[in-house]
């Protein structure tokens, strides 16, 4: 394996500008989402000032506001979170489904890498993990 070359990031800033794309539906979820993404950006060098918040409606929105806001900002990377939550309807297939073919489709549009932090859980009663702050620097470090 030593002879293989390896290419990897590191988790320093450099520079960058950041967008972090954030849904208000299934606020309990998210804002602890977007408190731990703030907290790891800035914990790995990115001032505050290179952050800036978007609040859209739902999950639902994240593709199109990350597609106008990459048209008029120019920024080196984006963090679209969200939270879908399984109710008793085919809505949350829709909704997950397209929230990330979306993402995944402007990221390829644009060549801007967009994180999709939209988890998707079966129940109010079961948040994701990655909405434990405490989970987030865990996993971060």
């Amino acid at each position: 394996m030593h002879d293989i070359k390896t290419f990897e990031g590191t988790l320093n800033n450099v520079g960058g500008r950041y967008a972090l794309v954030v849904a208000r539906f299934n606020s309990f979820v998210v804002e602890a989402l977007l408190a731990g993404a703030v907290d790891t950006l800035v914990r790995h060098g990115v001032a505050r000032d290179d952050i800036e918040i978007i609040r859209v409606p739902g999950a639902w929105e994240l593709p199109v506001a990350v597609t106008k806001i990459l048209a008029k900002r120019d920024y080196d990377a984006v963090i679209a979170l969200g939270a879908v939550i399984r109710g008793g309807t085919a809505h949350f297939e829709y909704v997950a489904g397209e929230a990330a073919k979306g993402i995944a489709a402007v990221q390829n549009d644009t060549g801007v890498p967009v994180a999709f932090g939209v988890p998707n859980v079966e129940s109010t009663a079961q948040p994701s993990p990655r909405s434990c702050p405490k989970a987030v620097k865990k996993a971060a470090q």
